[in-house]
């Protein structure tokens, strides 16, 4: 067996393993939780082998009958990105520790439905085959919608079917712009091997009707931009992120999120090979610049601080939008955002967890003095707010400042100003919110003393050194892959 099919097999693996674990031990016990997070390593290890191969511009790996699985530097990055935050919130889940809200069989549905979860979006990263990706990510809807209500309230029921309805409906969408590209496909060439294979379908591309190709690509902006919230089809997001546990919430924001943007960016490809004139550019400009005022101004009106976060991954899709519409340049500094941001947002769900514990409320008026009653939560949080809102040292400020460079760069000075107008009414409203959590009276009943000990706070300086440090440089191994995601991105 070829290196690159044992990495491949150790990349999904653990992720399965860990749900049989789950699934056969009854009741959940710890040590079945701190095996599936010491697994997930071998994940994490395959991943960054993946990267070092396309860092190393070894040509993409393949496995399986009609090369249905494939990794080249695009994926890389996408597999490390989401093997971290599984890694992070698989050792940050509950039930490893003596404390937990929850009993042995929501522990058990919680691993099993995390793990599966995982999984899916994983094989949506790695699949080479356009219908592959699509179930995969449709896969990654119904697990995850199943932890939402891990506690059974009716807040909880009612934001997992909204979860699942608008996505299945965005989903669909997605669906039949596939079917539409894939008979267009065959119109032209006929019944070929491996039509929806990625390479395949790229080097198709340019003879594909590009009257089709349009209609396709806004089912598919529409379908996949339902998943990652961009707006308008971001209204299950408030719902889910401020109802979910919250170690799925720092999946959901960061990892789930990037999948789904990685769709957008592979199908961007094709149509862009397809469709003469900026067609792709122009929608992702549109729907970035609506993302990105939506979010901000909802940032004003929030009461709920995870779901102020929810509307921080609404802006922060609209940026990363306005990134992929503006050429080369544009596409380097949004994929740079899209790790940043992955390390900011898994971090903040895990601190408001123990927020969420200590003030006994989800709301921002109830919680005051963060940093007399938990002087290192409060701290991190301080740091991942200002992270969120491209303060430096941090490097959503690098990845940010790129990306209007970039827009400067492509002559749209307007679309730039009214987006730095729209950031600017975000930096002050979340300041706002955040000196109101940080500062003031403490409430009657509230102990000072972190809720986690530091075996659970230590790990999460793991992202705040990853912002740091692409904050204060840009190691040339990221670099170099992201130069070699353009090398696909332009062909």
């Amino acid at each position: 067996m070829a290196f690159s099919d044992i990495n491949f097999l150790l990349l999904l693996l653990p992720s399965l393993l860990g749900a049989l674990f789950a699934i056969l031990v009854r009741p959940f016990r710890a040590w079945v939780g701190w095996l599936n997070a010491f697994v997930s390593l071998l994940g994490f290890a395959a991943a960054l082998s993946f990267g070092a191969r396309a860092v190393s511009g070894i040509e993409a790996s393949v496995f399986g009958p009609g090369e249905f699985l494939r990794a080249d530097g695009l994926s890389a990055l996408l597999m490390v990105l989401v093997t971290a935050v599984a890694t992070l919130t698989l050792f940050l889940s509950p039930g490893l520790g003596p404390e937990t809200r929850y009993d042995p069989s929501q522990l058990r549905r919680y691993h099993i439905f995390i793990n599966l979860f995982i999984a899916a979006m994983l094989l949506a990263v790695v699949a080479n085959n356009v219908g592959l990706m699509w179930v995969a990510i449709e896969a990654t809807t119904v697990f995850s919608a199943l932890i939402i209500p891990l506690r059974l309230t009716k807040e909880s029921v009612e934001a997992s079917w909204k979860y699942i309805l608008i996505g299945s409906v965005g989903i669909a969408l997605a669906f039949a712009g596939t079917v539409l590209s894939y008979f267009d496909f065959v119109a032209l060439s006929g019944r070929v091997e491996n039509a929806l294979n990625w390479p395949v379908l790229r080097a198709t591309a340019p003879l594909l009707h590009s009257e089709v190709m349009r209609i396709s690509f806004v089912f598919i902006l529409v379908g996949y931009g339902t998943k990652a919230g961009i707006a308008p089809m971001h209204t299950w997001k408030p719902d889910a992120y401020g109802e979910s546990p919250s170690s799925l919430g720092a999946l959901m924001s960061s990892a789930l999120f990037a999948v789904a943007m990685y769709a957008i960016l592979r199908w961007k490809i094709v149509v862009d090979a397809c469709v003469k004139g900026h067609f792709a550019d122009n929608l992702l400009l549109a729907l970035g610049m609506l993302s990105i005022l939506i979010g901000s101004f909802s940032v004003v009106l929030v009461r709920n601080y995870k779901r102020m976060l929810a509307y921080s991954s609404v802006e922060h899709a609209g940026l990363i939008c306005l990134g992929l519409g503006l050429g080369p340049l544009g596409v380097f500094a949004a994929l740079l955002h899209l790790i940043n941001h992955t390390a900011a947002k898994s971090m903040m769900f895990f601190l408001v967890r123990g927020i969420e514990l200590k003030y006994g409320s989800p709301l921002i008026k109830d919680v005051r003095g963060m940093l007399r009653v938990m002087p290192w939560t409060g701290g991190l949080f301080a740091a991942g707010i200002l992270a969120l809102i491209g303060l430096p040292p941090f490097g959503l400020f690098v990845s940010e400042f790129a990306l209007f460079r970039a827009g400067f760069a492509m002559n749209h000075p307007w679309l730039m100003g009214v987006a730095l107008a729209l950031l600017a009414v975000a930096f002050v409203s979340f300041i706002s919110q955040l000196n109101r959590m940080l500062y003031g009276s403490v409430p009657e009943g509230v102990n000072s003393a972190e809720v986690d000990g530091w075996g659970r706070m230590m790990p999460l300086f793991v992202p705040l050194s990853v912002l740091v440090v692409l904050g204060l440089t840009l190691p040339t191994s990221i670099v170099a892959l992201l130069n070699r995601i353009m090398e696909i991105v332009s062909k």
